[in-house]
């Protein structure tokens, strides 16, 4: 991946966010694969985050480094299988971002594979069926961070 590219697109990501918490009070942010990655990077510790919590879907390219330094609620959905998210990265995750004492949350999905929850197929009962929980389980994370009571 061209590191150019990347930058750009994050400070795009950045200023549209940016521009957002000037009309919304509460903001929340999603990404699948790649833009699992760009979510931490919107919930980075900061005493102005901006973000109010994140959901990562089988993220790729996210550094041990960038899940240490996430400061908002933060949710991770992961398949058993992938190769961009691997064990190592999974076992990380459910060990350190606790340890950061901001809320957590961590949706496993066994016998699935990296892109389920975007590309998954809808003909196949388990891709189907974890289709609907990762989509319920961010649903009710946002619910829970961004409506206010």
């Amino acid at each position: 991946m061209d590191i150019v590219r990347v930058n750009a697109g994050a400070r795009q990501v950045q200023r549209l966010t940016k521009h957002l918490r000037t009309q919304h009070c509460k903001i929340g942010a999603i990404g699948f694969c790649y833009g699992g990655w760009a979510v931490f990077q919107l919930g980075v510790k900061s005493e102005s985050p901006l973000v109010d919590c994140i959901s990562a879907a089988h993220p790729t390219f996210l550094t041990k480094e960038e899940m240490s330094n996430v400061g908002v609620p933060a949710q991770i959905i992961a398949p058993e299988i992938d190769p961009k998210f691997t064990q190592e990265f999974k076992n990380y995750a459910v060990t350190e971002i606790p340890k950061l004492e901001v809320p957590f949350d961590y949706q496993y999905f066994p016998g699935l594979t990296h892109g389920f929850s975007i590309r998954g197929n809808r003909e196949n009962p388990a891709e189907l069926k974890g289709l609907e929980r990762a989509r319920r389980a961010a649903v009710t994370w946002f619910k829970e961070w961004l409506v206010e009571a």
